[in-house]
C-alpha cells in the first residue's frame, strides 16, 4: 500500500494554510496526487455576521456568491502555496456540498484524508466542528488529523503506534506503513491499567515486530502497566519519546448520525500535541 492519492480538506480557518502544506509535505515524500477539496459552505448554512450587506433583496444569491468568492481566495491561497513550494501533482476540487458528507465522499477515493483538529477558538465557524470524528466513522480510510496549534515540519521521522490487539488497531497500523517505512525510529506501546486483564498473549507484540519488519519497518515495542488514564499516559509517552506522530486506532460505531467514539480516542482527538494518523 502507498498513498498515492492524499486529500486535504481546505477552509477559510487560520490553520487550513498549515493543514494545507503538511499534506503537501507528505504527498512529495511519498510521490502522491494532492487533491484539495474546499466545500463552500453553501450547504452549511453558515454566512458570518456582517458578510452581506443589509437590505440586500436577494439574499440567498448574495449569500451564494460571498462565499463562492470566500473558496476561490482559499484556493488561490492554496495554489500559490503549492507553487511556492515546488513542483506537485495537484488539483483543487471547489463543492457545495455539506463539508462532512463531500470529505468523506471524496475520500472514498483517496488514501489518506488530512483533516483538522476541531478548533474552539472558530466559535463563529460550525462546519468543521467534529468533521473528523464524523469523516473518521464513514471515510473507510485512514485520516491524518493536524492539531490546531504547533508548527510541524518534515516527514514523520519519530512514530509511536498505540496497540492493543484489537481490530482498529490492527487497520491503523496497516495504513500506516507507507508513513513506518520512511520513520527513523517506530514504537508499538501497548498500556493497561494494573486491574485489567493481562493481555500479553493477545497482543503478540514479537509477531507484530515481526511483521512490520517484513514490511521494511524496524520497531521496538513496550508494554507498560499505568496508574493513570490510557490517553494521559499515550500522551506522556508520546512527549518522552519526542514522537511527531501518532497511530492509533478509532474506536466506536455510528448510528444514523450520531457518532460515538471511545473515551481513549475522543480525549487524544481534543488533547493531541503531534498529528495523529487514525484508522477505523
Amino acid at each position: 500500500m502507498n498513498f498515492k492519492t492524499i486529500l486535504v480538506h481546505l477552509d477559510h480557518s487560520l490553520r487550513s494554510p498549515a493543514r494545507a502544506a503538511m499534506a503537501a509535505r507528505w504527498a512529495r515524500a511519498h510521490e502522491s496526487h494532492l487533491v484539495g477539496l474546499l466545500p463552500s459552505g453553501l450547504y452549511d448554512g453558515i454566512i458570518p455576521a456582517g458578510a452581506i450587506a443589509t437590505g440586500m433583496t436577494d439574499y440567498i444569491a448574495e449569500s451564494s456568491d460571498y462565499l463562492r468568492r470566500r473558496a476561490e481566495a482559499v484556493a488561490r491561497e492554496f495554489r500559490t502555496d503549492i507553487a511556492r513550494s515546488g513542483p506537485l501533482s495537484y488539483e483543487v476540487r471547489m463543492v457545495d456540498d455539506v463539508a462532512a458528507d463531500a470529505v468523506v465522499r471524496y475520500g472514498r477515493a483517496s488514501d489518506l484524508v488530512v483533516l483538522g483538529q476541531s478548533d474552539a477558538s472558530n466559535r463563529g465557524d460550525t462546519t468543521t466542528r467534529g468533521l473528523a470524528e464524523d469523516v473518521l466513522m464513514e471515510v473507510g480510510r485512514p485520516v491524518l488529523v493536524v492539531p490546531s496549534a504547533g508548527v510541524f515540519e518534515g516527514r514523520p521521522r519519530t512514530i509511536v503506534a498505540a496497540w492493543d490487539g484489537s481490530r482498529e488497531s490492527a487497520v491503523a497500523l496497516r495504513s500506516a506503513l507507507p508513513a513506518l517505512r520512511q520513520a527513523a525510529r517506530v514504537t508499538l506501546i501497548s498500556l493497561r491499567h494494573p486491574h485489567d486483564e493481562d493481555n500479553t498473549q493477545r497482543l503478540l507484540l514479537s509477531d507484530m515486530i515481526q511483521f512490520l519488519l517484513r514490511h521494511g519497518v524496524q520497531a521496538r515495542a513496550e508494554s507498560e502497566v499505568t496508574e493513570i488514564d490510557i490517553a494521559d499516559a499515550l500522551l506522556s509517552r508520546l512527549s518522552d519519546l519526542g514522537a511527531d506522530l501518532l497511530v492509533m486506532g478509532g474506536y466506536g460505531h455510528s448510528r444514523l448520525r450520531e457518532r460515538v467514539l471511545g473515551g481513549v480516542t475522543r480525549q487524544i482527538l481534543e488533547q493531541m500535541t503531534v498529528p495523529v494518523l487514525i484508522a477505523h
